[in-house]
């Protein structure tokens, strides 16, 4: 199993030194689900929500939760992110919204959180805008699928 980087030898929580690590392009693509009532799902699609356009408002959202993570995740570094571009497409078969949210840097650590920062908070976004229609709306599935750069190299699910 390999070490845990945010403790140091005596168990304490610690940013972890990355200033010897060379600089590379890095990429990480995250992915989840909101999942509703198809009736819930057809206010998305038609664009009668009450609060207004559900998916360009959480697209709006995740970008502006990537470029925030170092505000919310204690240990993750302050990144000059490069790009972040989100996808929300409803699936009338799970019935919900499929997110998926790539975060590009180039940097000398990677951008996993961002991505599933940027998911995360798209998602609550959706909740938050039809929880009026539906109060048992639910969030899943959210996991990196892609991160490549840096020393570990690429990790890709499924290959």
């Amino acid at each position: 199993m390999a070490e845990l980087t945010h403790f140091d030898g005596a168990g304490q929580a610690h940013m972890v030194d990355v200033s010897d690590k060379p600089v590379t392009d890095r990429i990480a693509v995250a992915t989840g689900w909101v999942k509703m009532r198809p009736e819930t799902l057809a206010h998305v699609t038609a664009g009668t929500a009450k609060k207004g356009d559900v998916l360009g408002i959480a697209r709006l959202a995740g970008i502006m939760g990537a470029k925030r993570t170092a505000d919310l995740i204690p240990l993750c570094h302050p990144l000059p992110i490069t790009k972040v571009t989100l996808d929300l497409v409803p699936d009338a078969d799970l019935p919900g919204v499929r997110i998926t949210a790539t975060v590009k840097t180039t940097g000398q650590t990677g951008v996993e959180m961002e991505a599933l920062t940027a998911v995360s908070v798209a998602a609550l976004t959706v909740h938050d805008m039809l929880k009026a229609v539906e109060k048992s709306i639910e969030i899943g599935g959210i996991r990196v699928v892609l991160k490549d750069g840096g020393k570990s190299g690429r990790y890709e699910v499924g290959a």
